[in-house]
């Protein structure tokens, strides 16, 4: 499932909202994540997340991988489960989702 997702990886307890981008909140430090099962690796630049990791057990069971339109507004989500399923939501330049064609 592990394809490269670009920037600073930063990682963190869980995430808040249900809209996406996801925001990750209580970052980890390394000692922190040793005694952790699960966490989410958030990959940054500077401050806007360019796609995440969800681990359990020392596996990826989800990735989301974020693209952004010129404006900063999210452009498209492409999300991989643990299956390797992949979907894709569009969004236009407002951050609203598309219609799937």
């Amino acid at each position: 499932m592990s394809t490269d997702i670009p920037g600073t990886p930063r990682t963190f307890v869980t995430y808040t909202g249900v809209k996406l981008p996801f925001r990750l909140v209580n970052e980890l430090s390394a000692a922190e994540v040793d005694n952790r099962n699960t966490y989410f690796v958030g990959y940054y630049d500077g401050e806007r997340i360019n796609g995440l990791r969800k681990m359990v057990y020392g596996s990826i069971e989800l990735e989301h991988h974020y693209s952004y339109h010129a404006n900063g507004q999210l452009a498209q989500a492409r999300i991989v489960d643990i299956d390797e399923e992949e979907t894709v939501l569009c969004f236009d330049e407002a951050g609203q989702p598309l219609d799937a064609a």
